[in-house]
């Protein structure tokens, strides 16, 4: 049990079987959103595969990371980076609120990845985070490199303000790689 963040397919995004994780409803909503906006409808979601695969269990703390954030981003931009339930490859100047219940909220609130990637990329650059995090993994690859592989020895060997708090640097290495595989594959990554 637990929190995760995953890549969402074709099939369950425009899926209305909510008790199957059908994120049907969202999808129609978030299209009405974006006409209301003049953009363009989101309906190129890739279909199931590896391709869309990705999955990262929320389980360190996220302390460290709250600090990190509110030292270094606004407001405004700490929302944008966190408090989304659903991320999506479209630009989106403000997030979309949906009066539509997700995973753990009562509504749902969605980001646009490049909004997020930005955000996340200058807290990579703020705590140093190395090269040598994975960018293309299986599931759990983050979660797995960092809580049980190879990060902690990479911290001792080279430290900086990144190996000063793994937790932190899993967080910001979560959400900047949930952005780049939502804009890599054009698909929504979601709470579950």
């Amino acid at each position: 049990m637990g929190v995760y963040l995953v890549g969402v397919d074709a099939q369950e995004w425009f899926s209305e079987d909510e008790g199957e994780g059908g994120k049907g409803a969202i999808a129609s909503a978030l299209n009405e959103e974006l006409r209301r906006r003049g953009l363009p409808p989101y309906e190129s979601v890739p279909e199931p595969g590896p391709a869309v695969w990705f999955e990262e269990k929320l389980s360190p703390s996220m302390d460290g990371f709250g600090a990190l954030c509110r030292a270094h981003l606004t407001r405004e931009e700490e929302e944008t980076l966190c408090g989304w339930s659903v991320l999506v490859p479209v630009s989106l100047d403000q997030e979309i609120h949906l009066p539509i219940g997700s995973a753990y909220t009562d509504t749902t609130v969605i980001a646009g990845a490049p909004q997020v990637l930005a955000l996340a990329q200058r807290l990579a650059s703020v705590i140093g985070l190395p090269p040598e995090v994975p960018q293309v993994f299986e599931n759990l690859g983050l979660t797995l490199w960092f809580l049980d592989g190879p990060a902690k020895d990479l911290a001792a060997a080279r430290r900086g303000p990144w190996s000063e708090d793994l937790d932190t640097a899993f967080y910001v290495a979560m959400y900047l790689r949930a952005a780049q595989h939502s804009l890599r594959r054009g698909c929504p990554v979601a709470y579950s």
